[in-house]
């Protein structure tokens, strides 16, 4: 289960106002990977920067990036990319987009933060970073 919650927004202007309380749910799947690779599968929705529902679905790979050692014990850093299909309404008139993004997680067996990197894409975005 995903909960969506939190973005900062880098080099924002002055004068823009940002939501960065993005609320929302999803789930996600990790297959049964090979090694330290694992691939994934996932879909949410929340509410974004603009206070306007958003949608994706997609998936990615990922690399486990702590020692057996350490996993063992629970816990878990993995890093890899996520490609997906959007919707927004304030994008393409309301019409899915591709994209792909970097992701970060880590935690615990039972809980982990994910972490994504969304650069300025159109003119009028800021980068940002989504949890």
């Amino acid at each position: 289960m995903l909960v969506n919650g939190k973005s900062i927004h880098l080099d924002t202007p002055k004068d823009a106002q940002f939501n960065e309380a993005n609320w929302g749910g999803g789930l996600q799947y990790d297959f049964r990977g090979r090694g330290r690779w694992y691939p994934f599968f996932t879909a949410s929705g929340f509410e974004d920067s603009l206070e306007n529902p958003s949608y994706y679905a997609g998936g990615g790979l990922m690399l486990r990036l702590l020692p057996p050692a350490l996993r063992r014990h629970g816990l878990s850093m993995d890093a890899g990319l996520v490609g997906f299909l959007m919707v927004r309404e304030d994008f393409n008139d309301k019409q899915p987009f591709p994209g792909v993004l970097p992701a970060l997680t880590a935690g615990t067996s039972r809980l982990a933060v994910n972490v994504t990197f969304v650069p300025a894409v159109r003119t009028k975005m800021v980068p940002l970073w989504f949890f």
